[in-house]
């Protein structure tokens, strides 16, 4: 920490940044003494990271750089609500192409920050990264981190309800063979995000929808999409579950009207530069 926090060092290190060199920060833990504090190594994942993101800057089919200077918050992943302390009602979003936003937007530039729920995916090394459980916890992180933001994608899966009560201790089967759950509504955070936006803000949400006798995914997204009044919505057709944990996606984007503006399908990287796209043309200075 004293080598890394000398005068000597530092100015070397800010010549290195003004000169375009891209320097990971070191991160704090046990040293090789009995001392804690910064100057470890980077971890190896952080580092591959990073070398990727140069790398997809240098062959990018993207203009690199064109979100500079703005500030995106990305949410992902599928909240978790407790019935006890092992269980709880969830969903089977992996959190895949929201990681894939918050990667893209950072490669191209912007300044990212993620609002994780639980995922079986590792989180993007990129930007910060706020880890949330419940609903209620994303709520809560993104009426924080909204009010900076000039791009905000809403690409969690967030529960709609939870459980009224949830218990302290692990609930006992006790010979019974049924049980009741009563469960009550969580807020819409998309909703309260969309009345208390900042003038200028871009805010695309996300509808997972599968179809039925009565209309197609596509028609229950469009018309999510006019009643919600995000600027744009994300139609996912999540029929028989096949998007979940892939790394590949088919999305149809919609206006706050419920007309279709853009389509992409492929790798959940390659679906999430058309989401930007289409939000980037929608931002300030466009």
């Amino acid at each position: 920490t004293a080598m890394l926090e000398h005068p000597a060092t530092e100015a070397n290190l800010a010549l290195l940044r003004s000169r375009g060199v891209q320097v990971l920060d070191s991160p704090s833990g046990a040293l090789t003494g009995a001392d804690v504090g910064r100057g470890r190594m980077a971890e190896p994942e952080d580092i591959a990271e990073a070398v990727f993101i140069a790398l997809d800057r240098l062959g990018a089919t993207k203009p690199t750089g064109d979100l500079e200077g703005f500030d995106v918050l990305v949410t992902a992943g599928g909240t978790r609500e407790p019935l006890d302390p092992v269980r709880f009602l969830g969903n089977a979003s992996s959190g895949k192409q929201g990681f894939a936003i918050a990667r893209a937007a950072a490669q191209r530039g912007a300044k990212v920050t993620t609002i994780a729920a639980p995922s079986s995916e590792p989180f993007p090394k990129v930007g910060e990264v706020v880890q949330v459980t419940t609903a209620l916890e994303m709520e809560a992180a993104v009426k924080r981190a909204a009010p900076r933001m000039d791009l905000v994608v809403m690409a969690a899966a967030v529960a709609d309800y939870r459980p009224v009560k949830s218990e302290d201790t692990k609930i006992k089967r006790a010979g019974r063979e049924t049980m009741q759950l009563e469960l009550m509504a969580n807020p819409d955070i998309l909703a309260g995000l969309i009345a208390n936006r900042r003038p200028g803000q871009v805010i695309v949400g996300f509808a997972a929808e599968t179809g039925d006798r009565s209309a197609s995914a596509v028609s229950y997204a469009a018309s999510k999409a006019r009643s919600k009044g995000a600027d744009l919505t994300v139609g996912n057709a999540v029929t028989g579950g096949a998007v979940f944990g892939s790394d590949a996606n088919a999305v149809v984007i919609f206006d706050s009207k419920g007309r279709r503006v853009a389509a992409a399908e492929g790798p959940k990287a390659q679906v999430a530069d058309a989401i930007l796209d289409a939000a980037k043309a929608l931002l300030p200075g466009e």
